[in-house]
């Protein structure tokens, strides 16, 4: 009897599509709930599931719509640097409310090389969101009102990067178009890892870790890059590690987010004491992109939020408020 419902809790959990459930069963090439039984406990006893598996724990479906969120955005900032124009609108579909993507436009790039750069990785944002949409069918959620003028202002001003009344335009220039890509990609990879314990289904967790690969990949360029431009511009240093103190007032009272440095020691690669990779919760990311440190379900470069069953941020202000 528990054997069997514990069984439906884990295929309810990891299948919350019908791909969910067509690729549980077709990787082992098995059919029935007396297969799935051997497949998920043969070998081991039921007792050995983690606790953070249970019922309580979000969906995988559910955790990949928050990455899709993640990847829209993304995507929309990276394709509008290099072509002036978004995603197609084929690819903004979904459950909930599609919304716009206010600013946005080619940069004047005048470094060959960072004009390479950015052509790759907006191409391979836009692959990630195809993915995600294709992975999750019909349940995948649409693409949320996307705000890429006024809440890089705000974050810059929050930052001290700009003085209140001021504007950051992040497609003014390559560097201010680094500074703000510095913003996403820390961020996607500590949401990436913290996301990967919850996920249930292992051709998603496979697919989850290909992405943090990437994630880590474009945070590396763009940290390097940001580092090498430093050479020549040192207050680059200063204003990135102005962005990262920015970021780690708003996820919680632990001191995780690093910048690239200084002049005379870099940090390229930001881990913890044990050279690993940080993680942060689903709250703590929509922290960051809230721009808030107090629990919203809306705000910054998500004016009216983000699509799917997780939205909300965490409760981090400083006052108890």
């Amino acid at each position: 009897m528990f054997e069997q419902e514990f069984i439906t809790n884990a295929i309810k959990r990891s299948a919350e599509t019908k791909l969910d459930r067509r690729k549980l069963f077709t990787m082992a090439g098995i059919t029935g709930i007396g297969a799935a039984t051997t497949l998920l406990v043969g070998a081991e006893p039921a007792s050995a599931e983690p606790a953070h598996k249970s019922m309580g724990a979000p969906s995988d479906a559910s955790i990949l719509n928050f990455a899709l969120n993640l990847e829209y955005l993304e995507a929309e900032f990276y394709l509008r640097a290099v072509t002036g124009v978004g995603l197609p609108d084929s690819m903004t579909t979904g459950t909930g409310a599609r919304g716009n993507v206010s600013g946005g436009r080619a940069v004047p790039f005048k470094t060959p090389l960072i004009k390479k750069y950015a052509q790759e990785i907006a191409a391979d944002e836009k692959a990630h969101v195809a993915f995600l949409r294709s992975a999750l069918g019909a349940s995948a959620v649409s693409r949320p009102t996307i705000s890429l003028d006024k809440s890089f202002t705000a974050a810059a001003t929050a930052a001290g990067v700009i003085q209140k009344g001021q504007i950051f335009d992040p497609y003014a220039n390559e560097i201010n178009f680094l500074l703000a890509a510095f913003i996403f990609e820390d961020v996607g990879v500590t949401a990436y890892k913290g996301a990967a314990g919850f996920i249930a289904n292992k051709t998603y967790l496979d697919a989850a870790a290909g992405l943090l690969a990437v994630e880590a990949y474009h945070a590396g360029i763009i940290r390097t890059t940001l580092y090498a431009s430093g050479v020549q511009t040192p207050a680059i240093y200063d204003t990135v590690q102005k962005i990262s103190d920015a970021r780690d007032s708003l996820d919680g009272p632990t001191d995780d987010d690093q910048g690239i440095g200084t002049a005379a020691v870099s940090n390229l690669v930001p881990t913890d004491a044990n050279s690993l990779a940080y993680s942060r919760t689903t709250a703590q990311v929509l922290n960051i992109v809230y721009l808030t440190s107090e629990q919203a379900r809306s705000g910054g470069f998500f004016p009216s939020g983000v699509n799917g069953s997780i939205n909300t941020s965490g409760d981090f202000d400083n006052d108890g408020d």
